[in-house]
Parts: structure tokens; C-alpha cells; sequence
């Protein structure tokens, strides 16, 4: 059944770990369409500045602080959005945070960290968005990435995230979309390496400073996607090249994908000692970028 979808000038959005990367360019652009804007993360001073700027430019924007790996925190975060806009038309799990380091090196404290932001967090969202959209028809958007279905090393708790992103995703719209019939549109993004801070944000176990493997989309090819799926019913969208090759390799030919996802590891640090090995995991970053430090 295909979920009839208001345009983006006529929606309120919610987006999680809207203060940098792929969230702020989402949020950017769903403002410069006209759409009303929710914003948050745990970076209290680059959100408020984010949605005065969507303000200040003639848009509709507020910002709740919140930690997604409390559940409270996003209950708060939408019953803003009701106060405020008095709807929800979708809602984008964005948030996310990686840990470059072998799986046999990173302890447990941070590995469960991670999943409570990048799997937890991804859940509370969208147990908490559900009833909004039901209520009045939407669209829950949640961003995997290409590791969903492939690997990559040296961030193997991170792909173990995304993995487990995609099967709650895929259950989730079964349970809602089928059984339930509801006018609710699941959709699950499939980014390959993307040019965000996503690697200076990252906790970094290695002796070196960690880095994406290029080639690498920019952020606004993925806010695109996501703008795109509120508005438009879509199970699933890869989003660039990468994404493609290495998902469909990961399916149908897993021993030489392996080997090219072990080639990987190389790719992934630069020649230079790590700049912040601690990264966001516990602590809230204000930098406010949409673009890292190369490409």
C-alpha cells in the first residue's frame, strides 16, 4: 500500500543529531523548502543558534536539547513539536557516533555507549514517533548507512549497529505498514561514506587520526534522500555509488566482499597523531558542521 505524503512545504519535521553533518543539512534544507523544523541533539548552543538562523531567514524552526539514548528526553521533543506545531509529519533518526579501534581493543563501557546512541537512540525515536504518525499519517525515516548490509573494519561495533538499525527497521515497517495498515511510510537510508565530521566526532582507539575512505558523497546529496522519502514513499534508498556496489557485493558474493572490505583498513587514518581521541560518545560537540576535514 503506498502512504499518501504531504509536501515538504506543508510538514513539521522532527530530525534527531541535527547539530552537524547529514541532520544539519537536512534540517537546513527541509527549511529552505518550507517545512517547519524540530531540531535535536545533546549541543544546546549550535542548536539554538541553527534554528535562529532558520528563523532569522524567514523559516519555522525550534530546538529541544535530548540525549536519544533517553527515551524521556524524545517523549519531551515531541511533545514540543505538538505544542508548538501542533503535528508531526516526520520523523528523521539521525543520530549517530562511531569508534575507530579493533574489536578486541574497544571496551565494553564504549561499545554499549555506542549502541545506545546509534540502535537505542534509533528505537526510542521511532517508539516514540509512531503514535504521532499514526494519528494523523506520516513518514519515520531512519538512517543506516551501507554497513547495514556490508562491513568495514576497524569500525566493526559501528557496523554491528547499522546491522541491527536495518532488522529493527525492516520488522518495524512490517509490524506497522502490513499488519497494522497504518498511514505510516518506513523508510530506511543507506548513505555510503559521506563528507561529514562523523571521524573527528568518532571515539579513536588507533594511533592515528581516523578518516573516511574517499570517494565520499557530500552531505546534501543524503539530506536530498531523506527530504525526498517524507515526501515520496520509498522502503529503502541507497544513497551514492558506494552504497550500491558494496550492498549488493555483501549479498551475493560475501567471500570477495571480505576481501575488499578488509582493504579498508588502510584507507581509514591519516599520517598525523589523533586530534581528539575522545571524540562525542559522552560529550556533546558545538562545532555545528555539515562538512569534515576532507574529502
Amino acid at each position: 500500500m503506498s502512504r499518501k505524503l504531504k509536501p515538504i512545504e506543508e510538514q513539521v519535521i522532527v530530525i534527531t543529531g541535527a547539530s552537524s553533518g547529514i541532520g544539519l543539512a537536512t534540517a537546513l534544507g527541509a527549511a529552505r523548502r518550507g517545512a517547519s523544523v524540530v531540531l535535536t541533539a545533546r549541543s544546546e548552543a549550535t542548536l539554538a543558534h541553527v534554528a535562529d538562523t532558520i528563523v532569522r531567514a524567514g523559516g519555522r524552526a525550534i530546538h529541544v536539547v535530548a540525549d536519544v539514548a533517553q527515551r524521556p528526553a524524545l517523549q519531551n521533543v515531541a511533545d514540543a513539536a505538538i505544542a508548538r506545531f501542533g503535528r508531526i509529519d516526520t520523523w528523521v533518526n539521525d543520530a549517530g557516533v562511531s569508534i575507530y579501534g579493533r574489536l578486541d581493543e574497544v571496551s565494553e563501557e564504549d561499545s554499549r555507549r555506542l549502541f545506545d546512541t546509534n540502535f537505542w537512540g534509533l528505537v526510542n525515536g521511532s517508539l516514540v514517533a509512531i503514535p504521532f504518525l499514526k494519528a494523523s499519517g506520516g513518514a519515520l525515516i531512519n538512517i543506516g548507512s551501507e554497513v547495514s548490509d556490508a562491513i568495514v573494519p576497524l569500525q566493526g561495533m559501528y557496523s554491528a549497529s547499522k546491522h541491527a538499525v536495518k532488522g529493527f527497521t525492516d520488522a518495524l515497517r512490517i509490524e506497522i505498514e502490513e499488519l497494522d495498515e497504518a498511514p505510516v511510510a518506513i523508510t530506511l537510508i543507506q548513505p555510503t561514506a559521506v563528507n561529514t565530521p562523523y571521524p573527528e566526532h568518532a571515539r579513536n582507539y588507533m594511533d592515528r587520526q581516523p578518516k573516511l575512505p574517499t570517494p565520499q558523497i557530500d552531505p546534501e546529496q543524503v539530506a536530498d534522500a531523506i527530504i525526498d522519502a517524507a515526501c515520496n514513499h520509498k522502503r529503502d534508498v541507497r544513497v551514492g555509488g558506494g552504497a550500491v556496489v558494496n550492498t549488493v557485493v555483501a549479498k551475493v558474493a560475501p567471500g570477495l566482499g571480505d576481501k575488499m572490505f578488509a582493504k579498508q583498513a588502510g584507507r581509514q587514518q591519516y599520517d598525523e597523531p589523533p586530534r581528539n581521541p575522545a571524540g562525542t560518545l559522552y560529550q556533546p560537540g558545538e562545532a555545528g558542521q555539515i562538512r569534515g576535514t576532507g574529502a
